[in-house]
């Protein structure tokens, strides 16, 4: 059964596994959520598992989140697939109960169970059976059988442990530069990013596109958006933020900030207020 995670304060929220949710604490209010991490022999592909379940919604609730450059497997009574890396924000909408299970893949950590470029999933969602065929259609029919959690999860990495995937060293690079880049709020640039790496700019873009989904320049400006909500909520000035995250005015922040998270960056710092 899922448990509630207690609600953290405010100066913690930027180390919290809901970073990338808008208004997280109102949706910890709404349904509960776990998170669990893989056994080691799927640990080089899976970030990890998460569930998310709701019970007896009086209302509909939206959930809104500004995506990550990861690919996520998800299964629930009315979708069942696998979603590439998406460029805008995305929502969900939970009705009455029900239950979401989620694989998701560590930056690079999809290509192996694809067999070819992940920049083929970008901004798409492909049906598990249409992936994986009579193997993922009974997956899937297996894991919204079973009542229990951690059960469904272990369905998961038991399928995807039977694909055989094989460790891949470019993979694991991309991931170790995804996550220099979500840590290190001082890289803000693609060349530096490159210089870093040991790469040119060139190798580096080919080197996401293949593994990630997605370029650097929408990586770095994605995890400094993730870090853009939290300072807003924490009161920084735009101009001093927009500074330190690389942007070349407070305009330019504004335009990207309201783009992903569906309101303008003053909109988000009083709904974060009222938590």
């Amino acid at each position: 059964m899922a448990t509630t995670l207690p609600r953290l304060p405010a100066e913690r929220l930027v180390e919290t596994r809901q970073r990338g949710w808008v208004d997280p604490y109102t949706g910890l209010d709404a349904f509960d959520f776990v998170r669990q991490s893989p056994s080691p022999g799927i640990a080089p592909y899976v970030d990890h598992f998460w569930v998310v379940t709701w019970t007896d919604l009086a209302e509909p609730y939206e959930q809104r989140i500004v995506s990550h450059p990861t690919v996520n497997m998800t299964i629930a009574q009315n979708f069942r697939r696998v979603a590439g890396v998406i460029r805008g924000g995305f929502s969900y909408t939970m009705r009455g109960s029900g239950r979401v299970l989620g694989t998701r893949f560590r930056p690079g950590g999809f290509r192996p169970f694809l067999g070819g470029s992940v920049s083929q999933l970008t901004g798409r969602f492909v049906e598990i059976g249409e992936m994986y065929g009579a193997a993922g259609a009974t997956l899937v029919e297996q894991v919204l059988a079973e009542h229990d959690a951690q059960a469904a999860i272990a369905l998961a990495e038991a399928f995807l442990l039977s694909l055989g995937p094989t460790r891949d060293p470019l993979s694991e690079e991309a991931a170790a530069l995804v996550a220099m880049v979500e840590n290190d709020v001082s890289v803000t640039r693609v060349d530096e990013l490159a210089a870093r790496s040991g790469r040119s700019v060139r190798s580096l873009q080919r080197l996401f596109r293949d593994y990630v989904g997605i370029g650097p320049k929408w990586v770095i400006r994605r995890f400094r958006l993730h870090e853009a909500a939290e300072r807003v909520y924490q009161g920084l000035d735009l101009a001093t933020l927009a500074a330190e995250l690389g942007y070349t005015d407070q305009a330019h922040l504004t335009r990207d900030f309201t783009a992903a998270v569906g309101m303008p960056p003053a909109a988000y710092a009083r709904l974060r207020s009222q938590a």
